[in-house]
């Protein structure tokens, strides 16, 4: 039984989580996570993606029971392929939506720290509990988090393992949207569907020049981002977009 897939409909992929009770993320899972975010990114039908739970959980992080039987040789093996894994959601060529409901904790935080945009339910709850454990975040929670809302509100969740509520997390941009439990995925998929019409090059370029630029100085980043803008001159949406803007007003281009 395949606990993660992805479905398509409409230029919108949903990489879906079905392991109940609470989607836990064991390996076989997060090998699944991999394949299905590079087949997202190399297939044209999927232009946005969005990763989510189900009604009543995202993720409440790995599978303990699993990971209570590796050794500290399993785990230097292991933890590469866990950070693999993630990264791979995280670099999907595409904007990406996590769709929160209930708890998004440890590695189903990480997941959705994957994400360029968060949508959680009324009924969230998000957290890196790793530190109750005697451990710490190994799927990136300790860099994105940090990266997110800042090293002092990242270090006041990892170094006390408590979870926010869904108020909170927005108050700390830890998600970027609240809404009533029942309306997640709908609203996630309006955002994805909506940026499914869009110059999909465009979008790409977008998406690396802040991901790549917010790994390096000012002036690499800068370069980044002047490579990509004149690049994109050459491509079919940039005519598209400009010979619309000329001859019907900004905002009505309609991108293959």
């Amino acid at each position: 039984m395949a606990f993660v897939n992805l479905e398509v409909s409409g230029g919108v992929g949903t990489i879906r989580l079905d392991r109940p009770p609470m989607n836990a993320l064991d390996s076989s899972i997060q090998d699944r996570l991999r394949e299905l975010a590079e087949e997202a990114g190399r297939r044209d039908d999927v232009r946005s993606v969005i990763l989510y739970g189900g009604e009543k959980v995202f993720a409440a992080g790995a599978d303990i029971k699993e990971m209570r039987g590796w050794d500290h040789a399993a785990m230097v093996v292991r933890s590469r392929a866990l950070q693999e894994s993630f990264t791979a959601v995280a670099r999907i060529p595409k904007p990406v939506v996590a769709a929160v409901t209930g708890y998004a904790l440890g590695g189903g935080c990480e997941l959705a720290l994957c994400a360029d945009f968060r949508i959680a339910g009324a009924n969230a709850k998000l957290g890196q509990p790793e530190i109750l454990l005697g451990l710490i975040p190994g799927a990136g929670g300790t860099q994105r988090l940090a990266r997110l809302v800042g090293p002092s509100r990242a270090k006041d969740l990892i170094f006390t393992g408590r979870q926010v509520k869904a108020d909170e997390a927005l108050a700390i941009g830890l998600v970027d949207r609240v809404v009533p439990p029942e309306e997640v995925y709908e609203q996630a998929h309006a955002w994805a569907a909506k940026l499914a019409q869009g110059p999909a090059l465009a979008l790409r370029a977008a998406k690396e020049s802040v991901d790549a630029g917010l790994e390096t100085d000012l002036e690499t980043g800068l370069t980044i981002e002047r490579n990509w803008f004149a690049g994109l001159f050459a491509t079919e949406d940039r005519e598209r977009g400009m010979r619309s803007f000329v001859e019907d007003g900004p905002g009505k281009a309609k991108f293959l």
